[in-house]
């Protein structure tokens, strides 16, 4: 599964640095000298990281072969991606990356089947976006008390919902 890590912004400077919109967790990481990024649109890419630094508050990226503010301007808009093999689990049991949860299935603690993880919402509290069988959907808050088990090496998140919270998608 590609990640989005970021997006190009516009060329600064003459020598091929632009401003790169941060969509990652981690950009120390994905950003590292000799990263390789994906891109969107294909044709651009990949991009290898030559280096990074950060200028007002903004993270500024010159790519290898990318010399020049005019070759650094073909770049704006571009997409950013690294693929999800290539990321380390997180070292906390209780943490987990986007991509691990979704696909899940859900089921109740009584082993009912919910329906499957399709997304993850970081808004002022985690929510997880499921799709009942019906083809409905259910908000769920990512909180020990309504998910009490996450087994990403099984295949399944487990929910021990309120009366009710399910009973929305009806």
């Amino acid at each position: 599964m590609r990640l989005v890590v970021g997006r190009i912004g516009r060329a600064h400077g003459i020598r091929g640095d632009v401003a790169v919109d941060v969509r990652t967790d981690d950009p120390e990481a994905r950003f590292a000298d000799g990263a390789v990024l994906e891109t969107d649109p294909a044709g651009v890419g990949p991009l290898t990281v030559a280096s990074t630094r950060r200028h007002s508050g903004r993270m500024l990226v010159r790519f290898k072969g990318v010399a020049g503010r005019d070759a650094a301007e073909k770049l704006r808009g571009t997409t950013l991606f690294v693929d999800s093999a290539d990321i380390a689990p997180l070292d906390d049991p209780d943490e987990f990356h986007d991509h691990e949860l979704i696909g899940l299935a859900a089921v109740t603690t009584g082993g009912e089947p919910v329906g499957t993880v399709e997304d993850v919402l970081h808004h002022a509290q985690d929510v997880l976006v499921l799709t009942t069988p019906e083809g409905g959907e259910v908000l769920v808050p990512f909180v020990a008390a309504l998910v009490p088990e996450v087994d990403v090496a099984g295949g399944r998140i487990v929910l021990d919902p309120p009366p009710g919270l399910l009973d929305l998608a009806d």
